[in-house]
């Protein structure tokens, strides 16, 4: 037997069952993550108080994509001995030995410059520095600092997935303004109950990788009222906004249905105990958690909604 039949791995040996395909490159780049990065930053853009040519919409709305996606990838890179330890992500490409770790890191380099360039190039250079901070922020701060030092990794550390409509209201405008931050305000206090929601069904897996998720450190009973209080102070952002710039009645309408709705199941899951959520698997915890998926879609959606009426003069408070 050849040394090069001795060296070689599980996964070379399987052949071509292993290599990796299209599909395993693009699950790099995290699609569900980027299907959120695209739509925020489409309403960041489209909410902004200009005219922006559609060619150029396009070009920072994709440009954002793959910024997002270039972040996954390294996120990827940097986290692949927890991946293959916890259940959730030992499907991923390189847990399963179809991506390679230096793969993954040259593609998040290579994506993370070529879309930070070009967004620079389609609209202007604020958007394209501040594509480039979020990349660093989720990539440097969240995921090789933040993520295994510190059980406020996900406060933190979510200010990287509350940018894009931010950056898509820099790439329509070149300015800051208050609306955008607002937008940010309401991303950012969703992932604290968002991701806990999803800790306490899946607490196992940070065990067992050793990241220091509050449900591991400070336990479920903590986690459950950090909940409730982060769901409360969101409720306030989110029914606030309706009287900005960005908001109106259409938003306003959706966010009292919602905000009733998520309050409720922060206080039901708050009022739970462990004897009684393992009983049901973690029903109530799981639903919470998908509602926490509608309720931004919803909020957003509204946003979009108000912009989108505004020439026909039925959006916004005027």
């Amino acid at each position: 037997m050849s040394d090069a039949s001795i060296n070689a791995s599980p996964a070379r040996k399987k052949g071509r069952v292993d290599e990796a395909s299209f599909g395993d490159y693009f699950a790099l780049l995290k699609p569900r993550v980027m299907s959120l990065v695209v739509f925020t930053a489409l309403v960041g853009l489209v909410a902004a108080p200009v005219t922006v040519h559609p060619v150029i919409g396009f070009c920072a709305i994709l440009f954002i994509a793959i910024g997002g996606g270039a972040s996954g990838a390294l996120n990827m890179w940097w986290d692949a001995d927890i991946d293959r330890v916890m259940k959730r992500t030992k499907g991923r490409p390189i847990p399963t030995g179809k991506v390679e770790e230096g793969e993954a890191l040259a593609i998040g380099l290579a994506l993370s410059g070529l879309s930070v360039i070009m967004l620079a190039l389609a609209t202007n250079i604020f958007a394209g520095a501040f594509l480039a901070f979020t990349i660093f922020f989720y990539a440097v701060v969240y995921t090789m600092w933040l993520k295994r030092s510190t059980p406020q990794n996900i406060v933190i550390g979510g200010a990287a997935g509350a940018f894009p409509p931010v950056i898509g209201w820099i790439a329509a405008t070149g300015s800051m303004a208050v609306e955008p931050w607002l937008m940010f305000a309401l991303t950012f206090m969703w992932t604290p109950p968002h991701f806990w929601a999803l800790a306490l069904f899946m607490r196992s897996d940070y065990d067992d990788a050793g990241v220091p998720m509050l449900t591991v450190t400070h336990g479920r009973r903590a986690t459950r009222v950090h909940i409730l209080v982060y769901t409360a102070l969101l409720a306030i952002f989110a029914v606030g906004t309706s009287f900005s710039g960005v908001g109106g009645p259409i938003y306003l309408t959706v966010s009292l249905v919602l905000n009733a709705l998520f309050l409720r199941g922060a206080w039901t899951i708050s009022r739970r105990d462990e004897d009684d959520a393992e009983a049901d698997n973690f029903k109530v915890e799981r639903g919470f958690f998908k509602l926490s998926l509608l309720y931004l879609f919803l909020h957003f959606g509204a946003i979009l909604a108000e912009a989108l009426l505004k020439p026909y003069g039925l959006g916004g408070w005027s």
